[in-house]
């Protein structure tokens, strides 16, 4: 059996480290051909170290030069975020992981769909800013794009072998996050540590954050929208505290799929590793012979507002999106750097939704000056 050359964008983050978990138990299947990380390098130096890759990347250059004199031969170091693209258009690799944060994974995901490559994606901002550009690139059919979001890698187990056009509609479940049953007043007390911890995932600290406002799940129907070409109408989000269903598609005759998990995120990333394929994996699995509860609530607007912007801002269209998620990025890094409060966190976005011109032609170089925009004024709100 053939092994699959892997390269992971964002190799030292939470997504990146339990794809190279896979890796570990499935060495027959897997070779890991390129890794990068922004400011991590002493994890990214335990990678090269384990893995041998052919290339690594640190893309932030102040901290490179830690690893002179380290990096074994027959591993390439690459020096800045610029050469990121070159990662993703490797002729050797079998499979992309983006598993990038924000805006910085944009890019990558638009290089290795233009130059016919799986691509594996974690980072939901991509979609977000550039859905429709993405579309346009992945009609030639030589890129295939896969999820490896939860919610949407549920989304694509549920479809395999049914007809698009027999969806009535896709629930993206949410857990609702830390703060799921607290009031507004309380709301107004939050700290960091408040919003760190999550009550199911492990997961880095800006999507942690995005949980707890419930932003990611308004990016999540961004993401959705594009991914299954859906129109906004039919996709909808629930609240589901126990995070076992993780989606759920209802098809024109009145029957629903859902697909159900422990919640981990190595099953999604195996998936989009190997799809349509599956393989066994060391994961959790649901115990069936013990009583558990399935619940579902309403998301309340009122109480998380940015799930409300999110929704405005991909029905206004055009650029909005972009703005929306460059505004969240600045925001978000703002209360971890308490700056500003967990409640300023919608009214900063809001802000630059108001202020900003969202109409224009979507194309590389307009997201790339409205998110220049968005993030100047961000900081100033």
């Amino acid at each position: 059996m053939k092994q699959k050359n892997i390269v992971i964008l964002g190799s030292t983050g939470s997504i990146g480290e339990q794809a190279l978990e896979i890796v570990r138990e499935h060495p027959d299947r897997f070779n890991v051909l390129g890794i990068s990380c922004n400011n991590s390098w002493q994890k990214l130096l335990e990678q090269i170290q384990e893995f041998s890759p052919p290339y690594a990347l640190i893309a932030n250059e102040q901290y490179a030069q830690n690893l002179d004199g380290q990096v074994p031969e027959g591993t390439e170091l690459l020096v800045g975020a610029d050469y990121m693209p070159k990662l993703a258009v490797l002729d050797e690799a079998d499979v992309i992981l983006n598993s990038l944060v924000g805006y910085s994974g944009f890019e990558p995901t638009i290089e290795a769909l233009k130059a016919g490559k799986k691509l594996a994606l974690a980072n939901k901002e991509s979609l977000v800013v550039g859905g429709e550009i993405i579309n346009e690139i992945i009609k030639d059919d030589r890129s295939q794009l896969i999820p490896v979001d939860s919610e949407h890698s549920a989304m694509l187990q549920c479809l395999v072998g049914e007809p698009i056009d027999k969806i009535e509609k896709l629930i993206i479940t949410a857990s609702g996050g830390p703060f799921r049953t607290w009031s507004k007043k309380q709301m107004q007390e939050i700290t960091v540590d408040d919003a760190l911890d999550h009550p199911n995932w492990s997961m880095g600290a800006k999507i942690t954050i995005d949980s707890a406002t419930m932003m990611n799940k308004g990016l999540e129907i961004i993401e959705a929208h594009w991914m299954f070409d859906m129109p906004l109408e039919k996709i909808e989000a629930v609240v589901h505290p126990q995070s076992v269903i993780h989606s759920v598609v209802t098809f024109t005759d009145g029957s629903s799929k859902a697909q159900l998990g422990p919640p981990t995120m190595q099953v999604p990333i195996l998936y989009a590793l190997t799809y349509p394929e599956r393989i066994t994996l060391d994961a959790p699995r649901l115990d069936w012979q013990s009583a558990f509860d399935l619940t579902f609530e309403p998301v309340d607007y009122d109480r998380f507002p940015c799930l409300r912007l999110a929704n405005e801002a991909i029905q206004e269209g055009g650029l909005a999106p972009a703005i929306l998620n460059a505004a969240n990025e600045v925001a978000v890094e703002r209360f971890l750097n308490k700056e500003i409060t967990y409640i300023d966190i919608p009214k900063v976005i809001e802000s630059c939704l108001n202020q900003l011109n969202n109409s224009g032609s979507v194309t590389l170089d307009s997201l790339k000056n409205i998110d220049k925009q968005a993030r100047k004024l961000a900081l100033t709100i």
